[in-house]
């Protein structure tokens, strides 16, 4: 407020998230999908959660970003898409699991101080739309998942074997008449539509 007791037109009574208009001109921003923007905006809300004080340290999880509006499938893609033009640098990667052993994401906004180091604005070098369009895209392809390729191949034991069963008896009874005592197993005799043997 101004010594005359005026509020000045242009303060803000609220919390608020400072964008350099250089940023918003820059080729990098111009080319974000809506998902990167969102997820980009939820880090944001993140920091002025923390005061503003804890930029590198931002802990946003898989369920911040999905009830933000962010698409499940989507938010891996666009988190990549922000990093690689340069916009959030994930400073401490989670872990997915069981409630209890779950960890999130840990950020870090380019464009903001964190503590006492400036910010590095990773963004700025992009110099086209061009550049930065093959950027996003290439952020946004799916990640090819090394699981299968580590997995050790599975040994099976003779005892977990199932012995197939034999279509030819071991000790046919004499004068059973359900076996052929030609060259011809049952199976392959009725098949092949072979009348049954008279006695």
């Amino acid at each position: 407020m101004s010594r005359s007791g005026r509020r000045k037109r242009n303060s803000i009574d609220e919390q608020f998230i400072a964008h350099p208009v250089r940023m918003l001109e820059s080729p990098a921003y111009q080319v974000m999908s809506l998902s990167a923007r969102r997820v980009l905006a939820r880090v944001e809300i993140e920091h002025a959660h923390h005061g503003g004080n804890d930029n590198g340290k931002l802990p946003v999880t898989f369920d911040d970003f999905v009830r933000y509006g962010v698409h499940r499938h989507a938010i891996g893609p666009a988190t990549r898409e922000c990093e690689t033009l340069g916009f959030l640098e994930v400073t401490e990667r989670g872990y997915a699991g069981n409630a209890e052993f779950r960890t999130p994401n840990k950020f870090r906004l380019t464009y903001l101080f964190a503590g006492g180091a400036k910010p590095t604005n990773e963004w700025a070098p992009i110099e086209s739309i061009e550049e930065a369009e093959e950027i996003a895209k290439k952020a946004r392809l799916p990640v090819k998942s090394t699981r299968r390729k580590n997995r050790k191949p599975v040994t099976v034991s003779a005892r977990s074997q199932c012995r197939k069963p034999s279509l030819k008896p071991e000790n046919p009874s004499a004068g059973n008449h359900h076996y052929s005592h030609g060259t011809e197993s049952v199976t392959t005799f009725y098949i092949s539509g072979g009348k049954q043997a008279q006695s």
